[in-house]
């Protein structure tokens, strides 16, 4: 099954790193994000991707292809010129990656990839945010109900502290920044049938808007909900947290 990863956005509530770089690239520990994410697909044999590039995609197809390079020690043969890698990592994966233009809306890259998708049954997710989620279960869950979509529903981490108040205004529980009990979220990850691509028009939809709002108007958008660990990455803070773990052995997804 394909895996379509959306990297091609300006990631600008991050500017200070995307001034320079695409989000999908910023590094958490010693790996961009967009890596992170597709080893929670490997995790699942989930090894063909395709990433809808755009945003300084140059940035993001030179870390693929020079891949063995920049991942390992490697030797030089300076009469010939030959580069040598002395592999230490090599991921069993085939990456495609596809330019589906600086300014097309989320729905729009999916559309271009129309064609490498192949009539297939495919996974999709963004290119900022990390889990613990079981894909097989998505697939699964996905395959009992013969619904065009299925999106994981998640409930993040709160932004603050929440204080549970009385009537007579006296805290009653407080607790730092807990995950959230009420309410679900859109958490990526989705199951799409191939059929969902004739709801998107053309690179100006946003698949968020029209695509998926008329797959819940047609009762053929279904929720996999997942209670375990969901964390994008939209402020340097949520880069900071994210990194305290991997320093501390303590990753979660």
């Amino acid at each position: 099954m394909k895996v379509v990863i959306l990297a091609g956005g300006y990631g600008t509530r991050l500017s200070e790193y995307t001034a320079v770089i695409p989000k999908p690239m910023i590094r958490i520990g010693d790996k961009p994000i967009i890596e992170h994410i597709m080893n929670i697909y490997s995790k699942y044999g989930l090894n063909d991707f395709y990433l809808a590039l755009g945003y300084k995609a140059e940035i993001i197809k030179d870390y693929f292809y020079n891949y063995q390079i920049l991942d390992s020690d490697f030797k030089v043969d300076l009469a010939s010129g030959a580069v040598v890698p002395y592999q230490r990592h090599s991921p069993n994966w085939s990456v495609s990656l596809i330019d589906t233009g600086k300014d097309t809306m989320t729905g729009g890259r999916v559309l271009r990839l129309k064609k490498y998708i192949n009539n297939e049954t495919f996974l999709l997710t963004y290119g900022d945010a990390v889990s613990d989620i079981d894909i097989n279960e998505t697939i699964k869950f996905h395959k009992s109900h013969g619904r065009l979509v299925t999106v994981t529903g998640v409930r993040p981490t709160a932004r603050f502290g929440e204080l549970n108040i009385s009537k007579t205004n006296q805290v009653t529980s407080f607790r730092e920044k807990p995950q959230l009990e009420e309410g679900w979220i859109n958490g990526g990850f989705f199951v799409i049938e191939p059929e969902f691509l004739d709801y998107i028009s053309g690179d100006s939809t946003i698949l968020e808007k029209e695509p998926l709002e008329r797959a819940a108007k047609d009762s053929q958008l279904m929720a996999y909900l997942h209670q375990g660990y969901w964390q994008c990455v939209d402020t340097k803070r949520d880069k900071d947290m994210l990194d305290k773990l991997i320093s501390e052995g303590s990753k979660i997804w």
